[in-house]
């Protein structure tokens, strides 16, 4: 094995222990907007895992450089479907909201007012 690998193991192992510190820390309830804001440096950690790709010498450089690549990808892609499931939560629905004491053909649903008759409520 040679130096440069053995070092680019060790900062591999050494960022993995310190992001899942850095996450684990972190309340569930902060956990999807910090996610959201953070999708800008996971994909200059996938620009970094390319970098690294560029500089592999042998099979395992490789294949860690592949790894890395993938694990960066997955993670951009995951925070910005993880973003985009958040905003959706905060849309507001398309169909109008009646009110309470307003009767059912107000609102220009006739199957409604139809129902509502039926059952001797209109």
């Amino acid at each position: 094995m040679t130096t440069s690998l053995l070092t680019d193991i060790t900062i591999f192992v050494l960022a993995i222990l310190v992001g899942f510190e850095v996450i684990s820390k972190v309340p569930a309830t902060l956990h999807t907007p910090l996610m959201s804001a953070a999708n800008s440096i996971h994909g200059i950690v996938l620009a970094g895992a390319m970098l690294i790709a560029v500089t592999a010498n042998d099979a395992l450089g490789y294949i860690l450089a592949f790894v890395a690549c993938a694990f960066a990808a997955m993670n951009v892609v995951g925070g910005y479907v993880v973003t985009g499931r958040m905003l959706k939560m905060f849309r507001r629905s398309r169909t109008p909201v009646r009110a309470a004491g307003t009767p059912a053909a107000a609102s220009g649903n006739g199957q409604a007012t139809a129902v509502a008759a039926k059952d001797g409520r209109a």
